[in-house]
């Protein structure tokens, strides 16, 4: 997990003018609702350094984001990018972008797509840059992350932490191992309640994952998943325990058998002291000796 120092990005360059987020929110003549997620980035240096924690080579042909309210961010990603898609589910702020961002709608650079992000068919991608909506951003995550394309995304602090964490670290569970087997994640900046309008009751935090290929092979990467999660119900328990316990989430058919081919030292851990490519090795044993798998 890096150490986010708050400014680790540069920021845009100073001839680079952008819209004022709160013109933005006056001109739209909508307030966020915290009831339906709605917490626009307001602060101007935070929404400057976001597009930067894009890897250096990262492909900006075709830029996503998910949550676009007003478009502060949006603006910014049209410097940054060739092409911008847009997601956003309220239709009054779908309006709003299509009339504010006439231009780049015109030109063929910005498309603005009218849904919930968890229903709608998403365009091809080359990169995704977004301040999700909170409630659902464990769903809209790992939708993102089997696509393999770089993130930074904006997530409650809490989430944020515990998605980059380390193996024995309090904050470290399923969502550490989930994330992290399909990318590196890096919690880059700490972002305070008053960069928003209406200010969240929580701190937040912006998260890069870089893809990458996971250093353990399974054979079945859904079993694997549900295997990390059963386990993580357990987390208080060895893992011998967790094992037998947790057949109804598995499907592991004879626990017993899985216990018999594991590695003693191996049965008397907890979850949280496991390494990713520790629950690899565990799913690849109870795939195969529980479950028939090849």
């Amino acid at each position: 997990m890096t150490e986010p120092d708050g400014a680790a990005g540069d920021t845009a360059p100073a001839t680079q003018s952008f819209r004022d987020p709160d013109q933005l929110i006056r001109r739209a003549g909508l307030r966020g609702d915290p009831d339906q997620d709605q917490h626009f980035l307001v602060d101007d240096r935070v929404l400057d350094r976001i597009p930067t924690y894009l890897p250096e080579d990262a492909d900006a042909s075709h830029l996503l984001e998910i949550g676009a309210g007003t478009g502060a961010l949006t603006d910014r990603l049209l410097a940054r990018g060739e092409r911008v898609t847009v997601v956003e589910r309220d239709r009054r702020l779908a309006a709003f972008l299509r009339e504010e961002f006439a231009d780049a709608v015109g030109d063929g650079r910005l498309s603005v797509l009218e849904g919930d992000a968890l229903d709608v068919s998403l365009p091809e991608f080359s990169a995704c840059v977004s301040n999700l909506p909170y409630g659902v951003s464990s769903e809209i995550a790992f939708r993102l992350l089997p696509e393999k394309k770089p993130l930074v995304l904006m997530f409650q602090r809490e989430f944020a932490e515990r998605m980059a964490a380390d193996p024995g670290t309090d904050e470290y569970g399923r969502l550490s191992v989930s994330a992290q087997h399909y990318a590196d994640v890096e919690l880059v900046e700490h972002v305070p309640p008053a960069a928003f309008s209406p200010q969240p009751q929580v701190d937040s935090a912006v998260v890069r994952t870089t893809p990458r290929e996971p250093e353990y092979e399974v054979r079945d990467e859904a079993f694997f998943l549900d295997f990390v999660k059963a386990l993580f119900t357990q987390r208080r328990k060895t893992i011998r325990n967790g094992i037998r316990n947790t057949t109804h989430i598995t499907g592991i058919e004879d626990a017993a058998a899985v216990v018999d081919a594991v590695d003693e030292d191996l049965l008397r851990r907890r979850a949280g002291k496991l390494t990713p490519t520790q629950f690899a090795e565990l799913a690849t044993v109870a795939d195969r000796v529980g479950r028939g798998g090849d």
